[in-house]
């Protein structure tokens, strides 16, 4: 079966927008509409469906929070999902610099995110990637400089670090 990842993505990617910026990351479990109508029929109404759905629609089901101290590394380290998800998406904002090797050089101590604010061309983006059980992959950015729906790029390989390792959480053991 093919989902339309990319429409939920770009969806997700809309409901971030309207919290505006500076949230916290968010986690989603991905789940086909239909599946999740058949196991919980009392859902249609609050999904605002009252037809049949296209069986290549995906769900986004929001997890817990994060803990905020916990890396985002280490948070997926030990994220394992059931076999009723199909995928997951991550929406997160960092802090991306210009620059290479030569011209980066971060101080050893101090407050790291003051730093690189402070750099020349530090840009602020909103990241949203999802993984499907297949491989399938799709992701999209937006800058806050570029604050527009026009202005959100989405591609399969936008964030390939971030959608490699949503994959390893859908690994079974």
């Amino acid at each position: 079966m093919s989902f339309n990842i990319r429409e939920v993505v770009l969806d997700l990617e809309r409901h971030a927008s309207e919290q505006g910026w500076d949230q916290p990351v968010r986690v989603y479990a991905l789940v086909p509409t239909a599946d999740l109508l058949a196991r919980e029929p009392q859902l249609a109404g609050l999904l605002g469906v009252s037809e049949p759905v296209d069986a290549e629609e995906l769900t986004p089901i929001e997890q817990e929070p994060l803990p905020a101290e916990l890396p985002i590394e280490d948070a997926l380290g030990r994220m394992a999902w059931p076999e009723s998800v199909t995928g997951c998406a991550l929406v997160m904002e960092r802090l991306v610099l210009k620059g290479s090797d030569e011209t980066l050089d971060p101080p050893r101590s101090g407050d790291l995110g003051a730093w690189a604010k402070e750099q020349p061309g530090s840009e602020e983006v909103r990241m949203v990637a999802a993984v499907l059980r297949d491989g399938t992959r799709h992701s999209a950015l937006r800058m806050r400089d570029h604050d527009s729906e026009d202005q959100v790029l989405n591609g399969q390989d936008l964030v390939p670090a971030l959608t490699s390792a949503l994959a390893l959480t859908l690994e079974e053991d």
